[in-house]
């Protein structure tokens, strides 16, 4: 279904999402040994409308909630979960390119399709120049650089008055040199290479304070009054990208239940893993647990839009939630995947066997420095408890 301002329904982007997930499975073995996504998937995404998902409806996008990503991603991630997480993280910069100046989203959104990575560590410096800033540094874990025709970035200008004061920045791939690093256990079809500045240039309409941006300060005219782009940026990059993980636990599911049938508990006299207690206690566990990391997601996406709509102030303890939701579903999550990995015998670490490869995504995706369930809960109670947070990404 298409409403009659052309935007697809939630419904309608699920189903693409959920159609395009078998071709993502069958793919899933090259994306990984290749450590990126093949240009099919990158069309595929394309086809089902995930690059229009966070870009304003002026530009033909369809600014969806972020219930929608979540949801989205979920189905993506069912058929490979290093699609799903570079899709999500291309929804976070691009939804970061709405709050710049209306003539830097004419230039950047006149492509069509267009993909922007990023990143939110300040690991380069700025200086001010005539007309803009001239940056140097390196950053690393910049899933989906690969296929982006844009960067944002995040550096540190060291000139500024008051001290040094964090900026991000708009600055295209072209401009960047890709070094090829991406070696790792889990996500390695995201691709997630380094990029590099050498005395690059960027004009002043393509650079915001990032302290503006956290206090949910835009230079946009034209989306002002449109609801997806009031929230804080990390509400936003917690419900955006937490549909991944909720998708790996239900690939595990997937995957065990289609192994299931025939197999027996070697070594022991059950004939038929089904029938026994054991595997009973396992897979209640698990569905519960998987049920449970959907539950944190929407409970977060239900934060995010509600205040969306409302034009609510955040709080700060709101703001905590959020991260606090994000890390609880990652983590109910990855012990799903865990359980059910376990269950899954010796045979299940053949590379054959996609058990092995959505329980290296699952750990890798908890290891992420925004959504570690550890980091994520401790600032929680810290705000809970009182205490000012200990981190400005909030």
């Amino acid at each position: 279904m298409v409403l009659a301002t052309g935007v697809p329904t939630r419904e309608e982007l699920v189903r693409r999402a959920a159609a395009a997930a078998p071709a993502l499975r069958e793919r899933a073995e090259w994306t990984e040994q290749n450590r990126r996504l093949p240009e099919e998937t990158i069309e595929a995404l394309a086809e089902a409308g995930v690059f229009k998902l966070r870009v304003p409806v002026r530009y033909g996008g369809y600014e969806a909630d972020t219930r929608t990503l979540v949801d989205v991603a979920a189905e993506l991630a069912r058929g490979d979960g290093a699609t799903a997480w570079v899709a999500s993280v291309y929804w976070i910069p691009t939804w970061m390119t709405c709050l710049f100046p209306d003539e830097v989203q004419d230039e950047v959104f006149a492509t069509p399709d267009v993909r922007i990575c990023g990143t939110l560590s300040p690991s380069a410096t700025a200086t001010r120049a005539d007309g803009g800033i001239v940056v140097n540094g390196r950053w690393g874990f910049v899933s989906g650089a690969l296929h982006s025709q844009w960067q944002e970035i995040i550096a540190v200008q060291v000139d500024a008055e008051g001290g040094p004061m964090p900026v991000m920045a708009l600055v295209p791939m072209s401009d960047l040199t890709i070094v090829d690093d991406w070696h790792t256990a889990g996500l390695r079809g995201t691709g997630s290479v380094s990029t590099v500045a050498d005395n690059l240039f960027v004009p002043a309409a393509r650079v915001l304070p990032l302290g503006a941006v956290l206090q949910q300060q835009s230079a946009s005219l034209r989306n002002a009054d449109a609801a997806i782009y009031r929230p804080p940026l990390l509400p936003v990059a917690s419900a955006s990208s937490v549909g991944s993980v909720v998708g790996l636990a239900q690939a595990a599911w997937d995957i065990f239940t289609e192994r299931l049938p025939g197999r027996k508990i070697t070594y022991t006299g059950y004939e038929a893993q089904a029938e026994a207690p054991v595997t009973h206690l396992q897979v209640a566990d698990a569905v519960q647990r998987i049920e449970e990391a959907r539950h944190h997601a929407h409970r977060l996406t239900d934060l995010v839009d509600g205040k969306a709509n409302d034009a609510g102030e955040w709080s700060l303890e709101e703001r905590a939630r959020a991260r606090a939701a994000l890390g609880a579903a990652c983590r109910r999550a990855r012990e799903a995947v865990r359980i059910l990995a376990d269950a899954s015998g010796g045979s299940s670490v053949y590379d054959s066997v996609p058990m092995q490869r959505v329980l290296r995504d699952v750990q890798s995706v908890n290891l992420h420095a925004l959504m570690n369930p550890d980091t994520n809960a401790e600032l929680y109670g810290r705000v809970l408890c009182g205490l000012e947070p200990n981190t400005l990404y909030l």
